[in-house]
């Protein structure tokens, strides 16, 4: 596809708000590849050097991206969380928001949890603990001590980190149905978070 350079999209939040939204469309569409300052650039009708008085670096344009992902599947997840009905079935419904998010939006997801470039700049401590709100929410539901709930929470997520990143890659054999392996994955995954202590 041949960029084309578009008329400026105004300047400040809205030349940001229009930087950030091209770069998510070409990460959704191409992947990590497809980010490019000067195509973004080209096509919201600002120069490269522009973007950076938004973004300090590229990594800081992808931090961004990060953020925007989490704060979309944290909100899916704790409205699932903050429901009504039994703990064990607003953890397996949080847990079904994550791994649709993680399928739907395979682009975003490897980004948010898989993207590791070498020289890439370290996320930033105060974006993780806003981008954690999911794991805390997990981590709270089991009448244990905060470390017992942190753990728990995080081997929740792992499990469904595994199990989306396994489809992701289509490493899943073909006669299993997909759709029972996800529901049997979570029920195993979010019981045993609810479960006594180990």
């Amino acid at each position: 596809m041949t960029d084309t350079h578009q008329p400026p999209r105004g300047t400040g939040a809205e030349l940001k708000r229009a930087i950030l939204d091209e770069a998510r469309r070409r990460l959704e569409s191409g992947g990590y590849p497809a980010l490019s300052t000067r195509k973004i650039a080209s096509a919201v009708g600002c120069t490269a050097t522009s973007i950076y008085l938004y973004f300090n670096s590229k990594d800081a344009l992808i931090h961004a991206l990060i953020e925007e992902g989490f704060e979309d599947l944290n909100s899916k997840m704790m409205a699932a969380i903050e429901g009504d009905g039994p703990v064990l079935e607003r953890l397996k419904d949080a847990a079904r928001a994550y791994v649709r998010f993680g399928l739907e939006r395979t682009a975003y997801y490897e980004i948010m949890f898989m993207l590791r470039p070498e020289q890439m700049e370290r996320f930033p401590a105060e974006s993780y603990r806003r981008a954690r709100r999911s794991l805390d929410a997990f981590a709270s539901f089991a009448s244990v001590s905060p470390a017992e709930g942190l753990k728990r929470g995080t081997i929740v997520l792992t499990a469904l980190h595994g199990l989306v990143a396994l489809l992701i890659a289509q490493r899943v054999d073909a006669q299993l149905d997909r759709e029972e392996l996800i529901e049997s994955a979570i029920h195993a995954a979010c019981t045993a978070a609810v479960a006594p202590p180990f």
